[in-house]
């Protein structure tokens, strides 16, 4: 499915597992070419068990730093491919890339749940 910003990915069929290999920031550049100190984004870099290699997936800023142990099993927020192409003298090189609103350890609780709640009983008590 195409939306405004790439495509939305089936995770199973696209990637199959991921594993964490490592996250790095990237900032923003100043006015004269150095680095600043704001965030532009974070990029995990994660095993792929369908491609056999490593896919750089990138977070926005706002989504606090995610630590995993190596080689932990993570899984995607709503991941979204896309492309970036850069015109060449035979035609285009394409670039693609590959972005989520979160990343979070697989079968596990969103990190962002707050202290979870003993389940509710449904139904009357048998006497």
């Amino acid at each position: 499915m195409r939306l405004s910003n790439g495509f939305l990915i089936d995770k199973e069929k696209t990637v199959g597992e991921l594993k964490f290999t490592a996250v790095r920031d990237v900032v923003l550049q100043n006015e004269d070419g150095t680095p600043s100190t704001q965030l532009k984004k974070r990029i995990y870099d994660l095993k792929c068990s369908l491609h056999g290699g490593i896919i750089p997936v990138s977070v926005p800023p706002e989504v606090p730093l995610r630590e995993f142990p190596y080689n932990a099993v993570v899984e995607l927020v709503n991941p979204v491919a896309d492309t970036v192409s850069r015109k060449t003298y035979t035609g285009a090189d394409v670039d693609w890339y590959v972005k989520a609103e979160d990343i979070i350890l697989k079968n596990k609780p969103s990190q962002n749940a707050g202290n979870p709640q003993p389940p509710t009983p449904q139904g009357q008590p048998k006497k």
